[in-house]
């Protein structure tokens, strides 16, 4: 028997007793109530609420890449799921210009209460990173224990299950190597895209090289320059360098999911490669905007303690530092930028295959 609606109250629906109910302050409850330490909670409730929408989200679209086949009617649906995870970050970056109110001296005059509590034991923050790809292997730790050990045993479980699970990363990398463009009847991608390069190169030094207005100390300069891009090219064309690479955790993803996101970043115009298109730039704004909050709670730290240790036993400032530099996920998503070239310098599709990246009812 299905249950009957019935009405219900606005309070009552989103439970604001107990919502409201829970700041307690520390400060006061040893007899001198800090004024600012009310904003200080208020804060970290908001950003746990904020990471419970965005692992709801994030977990939506994990589902959606499991399959070995990915319709293609949910890559806008996992596109406009991301897109919100993306703007939620931009207010968890806007959320430190409000924390900042806060001067050093209000921050004292509670601190002491919270130890050891510190944001490092926000389990739904590590649920976030590991589930987009930031696994043991690739962390910096802040103590000589595993970053896990600071919860309780039932949520390092869960943590362990999603470590030795598919992250958003490995599932998207799978999709990339699904691609079916990149060798088709007499369209040979990677070798008509290395005849473009060499040919972009040959220009380009020709260019620097007939150039009057810059001086011949300019033009060896500009010349160095451009050897040292063009190297970058030889990953793309070199399997084995590009997997060596992996191995020296310069690069993470596989040569085949590389070739398939440049194919689409270079071919973005292509009806049926728009979506798969905007989806990959949708992870490089998660990835940027995580990069971008790190180094702005890194620098409100600073700001607020200096170089005082954190309450929960870390570097502070130095180790959350390091965190936005090291921890990024999507990295190799930026790095396809240098591996571009121009639109008129783009291997032509056969007719064939450009009907094939068409929708259907096109002529």
């Amino acid at each position: 028997m299905e249950k009957e609606l019935s009405s219900i109250h606005y309070d009552k629906y989103l439970q604001l007793n107990k919502i409201l109910a829970a700041q307690k302050l520390r400060s006061a409850e040893f007899g001198t109530e800090a004024h600012d330490e009310m904003l200080f909670i208020i804060i970290h409730q908001v950003y746990e609420l904020w990471f419970k929408e965005i692992i709801h989200d994030l977990n939506s679209v994990i589902a959606i890449f499991k399959p070995e086949v990915v319709e293609e009617s949910q890559i806008g649906v996992a596109i406009s799921r991301l897109d919100r995870i993306a703007k939620i970050q931009k207010i968890l970056v806007d959320q430190i210009d409000i924390i900042e109110t806060m001067t050093p001296l209000d921050f004292l005059d509670f601190r002491n209460y919270l130890l050891p509590a510190s944001g490092f034991q926000s389990f739904q923050f590590r649920q976030l990173e590991v589930s987009l790809g930031l696994k043991r292997d690739n962390r910096i730790s802040y103590t000589q224990c595993a970053y896990s050990g600071v919860f309780s045993q039932k949520e390092q479980d869960i943590l362990n299950e999603i470590e030795e699970g598919d992250s958003l990363f490995d599932l998207v990398e799978k999709w990339l190597e699904r691609i079916p463009f990149l060798k088709f009847e007499t369209f040979d991608f990677l070798s008509e895209y290395q005849i473009a390069v060499d040919k972009m190169i040959a220009i380009e030094q020709k260019a620097i090289n007939e150039a009057h207005y810059i001086t011949a100390q300019e033009k060896h300069f500009r010349l160095q320059m451009l050897n040292e891009s063009s190297k970058y090219f030889k990953t793309i064309f070199d399997e084995e360098l590009h997997n060596e690479k992996i191995a020296n955790g310069d690069l993470k993803l596989s040569y085949k999911a590389t070739i398939s996101t440049l194919l689409i970043n270079l071919y973005r115009d292509e009806p049926i490669l728009r979506q798969p298109f905007l989806f990959l730039q949708k992870l490089i704004d998660i990835d940027e905007l995580l990069t971008t909050w790190r180094n702005r709670h890194a620098q409100m730290v600073l700001r607020t303690l200096g170089q005082k240790i954190g309450t929960g036993g870390s570097s502070g400032f130095d180790y959350l530092k390091k965190t936005a530099d090291k921890h990024r996920i999507f990295y190799d998503l930026h790095n396809i930028s240098t591996l571009l070239i121009p639109r008129s310098e783009l291997p032509k599709m056969p007719e064939t295959l450009k009907k094939k990246l068409n929708f259907n009812f096109s002529n």
